[in-house]
């Protein structure tokens, strides 16, 4: 499953998170190591929701680039 994954810039550091996986995130200080440790982190979240019974969600979250006039 391909799940969308969210990544952005703070002032000290980037974060991500998984719309479609409430609590699934990860902080890094690159974007690089973010990506990474947002990998992971999905790959935790999944498991730990198997073993509790939890049902998976299918990934349904979408994104799309608009440009806005300046």
């Amino acid at each position: 499953m391909k799940y969308l994954v969210i990544i952005e810039k703070g002032s000290a550091n980037y974060g991500a998170y998984v719309p479609d996986l409430p609590g699934c995130v990860a902080h890094a200080d690159t974007e690089k190591e973010v990506s990474k440790a947002i990998q992971e982190a999905i790959e935790l979240h999944l498991k730990d929701m198997r073993e509790t019974g939890q049902p998976i969600p299918e990934p349904s979250t979408s994104a799309q680039y608009f440009e806005a006039a300046s």
